[in-house]
Protein backbone atom coordinates (compact mmCIF):
# COMPACT_ATOMS: atom_id res chain seq x y z
CA UNK A 1 0.00 0.00 0.00
CA UNK A 2 1.38 3.50 -1.16
CA UNK A 3 1.49 5.78 1.38
CA UNK A 4 0.45 8.54 -0.74
CA UNK A 5 -1.64 8.08 -3.43
CA UNK A 6 -1.28 9.78 -6.30
CA UNK A 7 -3.70 10.42 -9.22
CA UNK A 8 -5.32 12.62 -12.40
CA UNK A 9 -8.99 13.51 -13.15
CA UNK A 10 -9.63 15.99 -16.16
CA UNK A 11 -7.27 18.27 -15.09
CA UNK A 12 -7.09 17.67 -11.28
CA UNK A 13 -4.03 16.15 -9.63
CA UNK A 14 -5.51 14.33 -6.88
CA UNK A 15 -3.17 13.50 -3.58
CA UNK A 16 -4.35 11.37 -0.95
CA UNK A 17 -2.88 10.46 2.25
CA UNK A 18 -3.27 7.12 2.82
CA UNK A 19 -2.25 5.87 6.06
CA UNK A 20 -5.33 4.70 7.97
CA UNK A 21 -7.23 5.28 10.21
CA UNK A 22 -5.05 8.44 11.32
CA UNK A 23 -3.11 8.78 8.04
CA UNK A 24 -0.20 9.91 9.93
CA UNK A 25 2.79 10.72 8.37
CA UNK A 26 6.64 9.44 8.51
CA UNK A 27 9.37 10.66 6.77
CA UNK A 28 9.19 7.89 3.79
CA UNK A 29 5.49 9.79 3.52
CA UNK A 30 6.96 13.32 3.30
CA UNK A 31 9.21 11.68 0.36
CA UNK A 32 6.28 10.63 -1.35
CA UNK A 33 4.16 13.60 -0.76
CA UNK A 34 6.53 15.99 -2.00
CA UNK A 35 7.60 13.89 -4.70
CA UNK A 36 3.56 14.25 -5.14
CA UNK A 37 3.69 17.99 -5.60
CA UNK A 38 6.13 18.10 -8.02
CA UNK A 39 4.45 15.78 -10.34
CA UNK A 40 1.66 18.00 -10.33
CA UNK A 41 3.81 20.52 -11.03
CA UNK A 42 5.13 19.71 -13.63
CA UNK A 43 2.06 17.79 -15.02
CA UNK A 44 0.63 20.25 -17.75
CA UNK A 45 -2.30 18.70 -17.65
CA UNK A 46 -3.10 19.57 -14.48
CA UNK A 47 -4.55 22.22 -13.72
CA UNK A 48 -5.74 22.03 -10.01
CA UNK A 49 -4.82 20.00 -6.76
CA UNK A 50 -6.43 18.11 -4.24
CA UNK A 51 -5.78 17.06 -1.36
CA UNK A 52 -7.08 14.53 0.49
CA UNK A 53 -7.68 12.22 3.19
CA UNK A 54 -8.28 8.26 2.70
CA UNK A 55 -10.89 6.64 5.11
CA UNK A 56 -13.90 8.56 6.98
CA UNK A 57 -12.24 9.38 9.86
CA UNK A 58 -9.56 11.40 9.79
CA UNK A 59 -7.82 14.39 7.32
CA UNK A 60 -4.57 13.40 8.79
CA UNK A 61 -3.43 13.10 12.68
CA UNK A 62 -0.15 14.77 12.15
CA UNK A 63 3.24 13.33 12.52
CA UNK A 64 3.93 9.91 13.40
CA UNK A 65 4.55 10.05 17.11
CA UNK A 66 5.50 6.92 17.75
CA UNK A 67 8.41 7.17 15.12
CA UNK A 68 9.30 10.81 16.91
CA UNK A 69 9.77 8.95 19.98
CA UNK A 70 12.42 6.47 18.70
CA UNK A 71 14.29 8.75 17.17
CA UNK A 72 17.26 11.26 17.77
CA UNK A 73 17.08 14.16 18.11
CA UNK A 74 18.65 15.55 15.17
CA UNK A 75 16.72 13.07 12.93
CA UNK A 76 13.51 15.16 14.46
CA UNK A 77 14.94 18.20 13.95
CA UNK A 78 16.02 17.47 9.59
CA UNK A 79 12.63 15.89 9.95
CA UNK A 80 10.64 19.06 10.72
CA UNK A 81 13.24 21.00 8.17
CA UNK A 82 12.16 18.81 5.52
CA UNK A 83 8.63 19.52 6.52
CA UNK A 84 8.90 23.12 5.70
CA UNK A 85 10.84 22.69 2.64
CA UNK A 86 8.08 20.10 1.46
CA UNK A 87 4.65 22.44 2.49
CA UNK A 88 6.71 25.03 1.16
CA UNK A 89 6.42 23.53 -1.60
CA UNK A 90 3.25 22.94 -1.89
CA UNK A 91 2.98 26.90 -1.57
CA UNK A 92 4.67 28.11 -4.04
CA UNK A 93 3.42 25.61 -6.37
CA UNK A 94 1.85 28.38 -9.38
CA UNK A 95 -1.29 25.89 -8.85
CA UNK A 96 -4.54 26.15 -6.93
CA UNK A 97 -4.31 23.98 -4.20
CA UNK A 98 -7.53 22.43 -2.24
CA UNK A 99 -7.40 20.74 0.97
CA UNK A 100 -11.02 18.35 1.22
CA UNK A 101 -11.03 17.78 4.86
CA UNK A 102 -12.55 14.85 5.01
CA UNK A 103 -11.97 13.94 9.01
CA UNK A 104 -10.48 15.30 11.80
CA UNK A 105 -7.47 17.56 11.15
CA UNK A 106 -5.12 17.91 14.19
CA UNK A 107 -1.01 18.48 14.24
CA UNK A 108 0.69 18.33 10.95
CA UNK A 109 -2.49 17.78 9.59
CA UNK A 110 -3.83 20.74 10.24
CA UNK A 111 -0.67 21.98 8.85
CA UNK A 112 -0.34 20.52 5.69
CA UNK A 113 -4.39 22.13 5.07
CA UNK A 114 -2.81 25.77 6.11
CA UNK A 115 -0.26 25.24 3.30
CA UNK A 116 -2.46 25.09 0.55
CA UNK A 117 -4.94 27.60 -1.04
CA UNK A 118 -8.38 26.55 0.36
CA UNK A 119 -9.28 24.49 2.93
CA UNK A 120 -12.85 22.65 2.59
CA UNK A 121 -14.39 20.72 5.66
CA UNK A 122 -16.85 17.60 5.29
CA UNK A 123 -20.06 18.59 7.86
CA UNK A 124 -20.32 17.01 11.01
CA UNK A 125 -16.78 14.95 10.31
CA UNK A 126 -14.42 16.17 12.87
CA UNK A 127 -12.75 18.91 14.73
CA UNK A 128 -9.27 20.55 14.09
CA UNK A 129 -6.31 22.20 15.87
CA UNK A 130 -2.90 22.37 16.68
CA UNK A 131 -2.42 20.31 19.92
CA UNK A 132 1.67 19.67 19.87
CA UNK A 133 1.72 21.81 22.84
CA UNK A 134 0.01 18.56 25.12
CA UNK A 135 3.08 16.85 24.15
CA UNK A 136 5.74 19.49 25.48
CA UNK A 137 6.67 21.00 21.86
CA UNK A 138 5.22 23.61 19.33
CA UNK A 139 4.04 23.09 16.02
CA UNK A 140 6.70 22.25 13.60
CA UNK A 141 5.47 21.92 10.22
CA UNK A 142 4.75 26.05 10.00
CA UNK A 143 1.50 25.90 12.04
CA UNK A 144 3.12 29.41 14.26
CA UNK A 145 3.18 30.72 11.08
CA UNK A 146 0.62 30.39 8.76
CA UNK A 147 -2.10 30.15 11.84
CA UNK A 148 -1.67 33.76 12.76
CA UNK A 149 -2.03 34.73 8.73
CA UNK A 150 -5.29 33.27 8.58
CA UNK A 151 -7.05 33.74 11.79
CA UNK A 152 -5.24 36.99 13.01
CA UNK A 153 -2.18 36.81 16.29
CA UNK A 154 -4.40 36.84 19.22
CA UNK A 155 -6.38 33.79 17.95
CA UNK A 156 -3.35 31.70 16.62
CA UNK A 157 -1.51 32.31 20.20
CA UNK A 158 -5.04 30.77 22.01
CA UNK A 159 -5.07 28.19 19.84
CA UNK A 160 -1.60 26.61 19.54
CA UNK A 161 -1.36 27.69 23.34
CA UNK A 162 -4.19 25.62 24.81
CA UNK A 163 -4.25 23.04 22.28
CA UNK A 164 -7.54 22.79 21.95
CA UNK A 165 -9.56 21.03 18.79
CA UNK A 166 -12.42 23.14 17.41
CA UNK A 167 -15.38 22.15 15.71
CA UNK A 168 -15.40 22.87 11.79
CA UNK A 169 -18.30 25.74 12.25
CA UNK A 170 -15.73 27.37 14.67
CA UNK A 171 -12.90 27.38 12.21
CA UNK A 172 -14.97 28.79 9.28
CA UNK A 173 -15.90 31.28 11.70
CA UNK A 174 -12.19 32.27 12.37
CA UNK A 175 -11.62 31.88 8.95
CA UNK A 176 -9.19 29.08 8.93
CA UNK A 177 -11.72 26.96 6.42
CA UNK A 178 -13.76 28.77 3.99
CA UNK A 179 -16.75 26.19 3.14
CA UNK A 180 -18.15 22.91 4.78
CA UNK A 181 -20.04 20.53 2.86
CA UNK A 182 -22.31 18.25 3.12
CA UNK A 183 -21.28 14.92 4.31
CA UNK A 184 -23.32 13.08 1.16
CA UNK A 185 -20.77 12.82 -1.73
CA UNK A 186 -18.75 15.20 -0.31
CA UNK A 187 -15.44 14.37 -2.67
CA UNK A 188 -18.22 14.30 -5.84
CA UNK A 189 -18.70 17.95 -4.78
CA UNK A 190 -14.55 18.68 -4.13
CA UNK A 191 -14.09 18.07 -7.38
CA UNK A 192 -17.34 19.65 -9.17
CA UNK A 193 -15.82 23.01 -6.43
CA UNK A 194 -12.23 22.09 -8.27
CA UNK A 195 -13.38 21.89 -12.18
CA UNK A 196 -14.56 25.36 -11.92
CA UNK A 197 -10.48 26.47 -12.03
CA UNK A 198 -9.94 23.88 -15.04
CA UNK A 199 -9.75 25.36 -18.27
CA UNK A 200 -11.85 25.57 -20.11
CA UNK A 201 -13.87 26.73 -17.29
CA UNK A 202 -11.14 29.65 -15.95
CA UNK A 203 -7.87 30.81 -17.81
CA UNK A 204 -5.69 28.25 -14.88
CA UNK A 205 -2.76 29.90 -15.64
CA UNK A 206 -4.07 33.30 -14.37
CA UNK A 207 -5.14 31.54 -11.84
CA UNK A 208 -1.95 30.46 -10.97
CA UNK A 209 -0.81 33.39 -11.41
CA UNK A 210 -3.09 34.87 -8.89
CA UNK A 211 -1.95 32.57 -6.50
CA UNK A 212 1.76 33.18 -6.73
CA UNK A 213 0.91 36.98 -6.59
CA UNK A 214 -1.37 37.04 -3.53
CA UNK A 215 1.17 34.50 -2.11
CA UNK A 216 4.67 36.27 -2.87
CA UNK A 217 3.11 39.38 -1.52
CA UNK A 218 2.90 38.62 1.88
CA UNK A 219 5.76 37.65 2.11
CA UNK A 220 7.28 41.13 1.48
CA UNK A 221 6.16 44.67 0.96
CA UNK A 222 3.77 46.23 -0.67
CA UNK A 223 5.86 48.09 -3.14
CA UNK A 224 7.55 44.98 -4.11
CA UNK A 225 4.36 43.31 -4.12
CA UNK A 226 2.85 45.47 -6.61
CA UNK A 227 6.31 45.18 -8.70
CA UNK A 228 5.97 41.02 -8.82
CA UNK A 229 2.37 41.85 -9.83
CA UNK A 230 3.57 43.98 -13.00
CA UNK A 231 5.88 40.97 -13.77
CA UNK A 232 3.24 38.47 -13.34
CA UNK A 233 0.62 40.61 -15.63
CA UNK A 234 3.13 40.99 -18.29
CA UNK A 235 2.97 37.02 -18.24
CA UNK A 236 -0.71 36.49 -18.24
CA UNK A 237 -0.90 39.68 -21.37
CA UNK A 238 1.70 37.10 -22.92
CA UNK A 239 -0.53 34.51 -22.56
CA UNK A 240 -2.72 32.37 -25.67
CA UNK A 241 -5.41 32.26 -22.38
CA UNK A 242 -5.35 36.14 -22.46
CA UNK A 243 -5.85 35.91 -26.31
CA UNK A 244 -8.85 34.34 -26.01
CA UNK A 245 -10.72 35.77 -23.24
CA UNK A 246 -9.86 39.51 -25.03
CA UNK A 247 -11.19 38.15 -28.50
CA UNK A 248 -14.26 36.21 -26.61
CA UNK A 249 -15.18 39.67 -24.86
CA UNK A 250 -15.02 41.39 -28.12
CA UNK A 251 -16.95 38.97 -30.08
CA UNK A 252 -19.23 38.65 -27.39
CA UNK A 253 -19.04 34.36 -27.07
CA UNK A 254 -17.96 32.80 -24.22
CA UNK A 255 -14.13 32.04 -24.05
CA UNK A 256 -12.75 28.55 -23.97
CA UNK A 257 -9.65 28.51 -21.91
CA UNK A 258 -6.66 25.96 -22.48
CA UNK A 259 -4.41 26.68 -19.70
CA UNK A 260 -2.08 28.12 -21.55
Amino acid sequence: MALIDYRTDNGIGIIELNNPPANAYSLESLKLLDTAIVSARFDSSVHVIVIRGAGEKFFCAGADINMLFRENTEFRNQFALFGHETLSRLENTPKLVIAAINGHCAGGGLEIAMACDIRIAKKNAGRMGLAEVNLGVIPGMGGTQRLPRLVGKARAIELAATGRLIAFEEALEYGLIEEIFEAEDFFSQILDYARQFVAPNKPSKAVGLIKRAIQTGLQSGQNEGLAFERELLAQAFASTDAAEGLAAYKEKRVAKFKGL
